[in-house]
């Protein structure tokens, strides 16, 4: 599948584990992966990132497979979801980087369309949250507030 905003078909990922089922050399319960979780959430780390350090530190290859829920799954349970999803948040932060750059650099015309390709993307994005309702109704992107934040 192409990129959204380049003619390029990027090959480069991370291939997740084949089966579903947990294999047989983890250990750790489906109680212990819960808590792990819930404890990095805590301490600031985001799903992505926790996916990352339950496979590399905790050798567990997939939350789902141990403990038959996602790491979004397992927080909203626990109730310390992100207010933001995680792609969206980034995409925020990218946009802020990009409107600071702007105030020091405002002639680079370069970043000015960038910025306007990655609004258009938190734009989009959030329309598809709001319908699927992970976003409030009146959430609304705004340059100068995203800046505040």
């Amino acid at each position: 599948m192409a990129r959204i905003h380049t003619h390029t078909h990027g090959k480069s990922h991370s291939i997740r584990p084949t089966s579903k089922a947990a294999p047989s050399w983890v250990s750790t319960s489906a109680d212990q992966v819960s808590s792990l979780v819930v404890k990095m959430s805590k301490d600031g780390a985001t799903p992505s990132e926790i996916g990352l350090k339950l496979r590399d530190e905790h050798g567990v290859p997939l939350a789902r497979s141990v403990t038959g829920k996602t790491v979004t799954q397992i927080l909203a349970a626990n109730n310390v979801k992100p207010e933001m999803p995680e792609d969206l948040e980034r995409l925020v932060k990218k946009a802020v980087g990009l409107q600071k750059h702007l105030k020091a650099h405002n002639s680079d015309h370069r970043n000015v369309r960038s910025l306007e390709l990655v609004e258009a993307k938190v734009h989009r994005l959030a329309k598809y949250y709001k319908s699927i309702g992970k976003l409030a109704p009146n959430w609304k992107y705004a340059a100068v507030i995203a800046q505040l934040e």
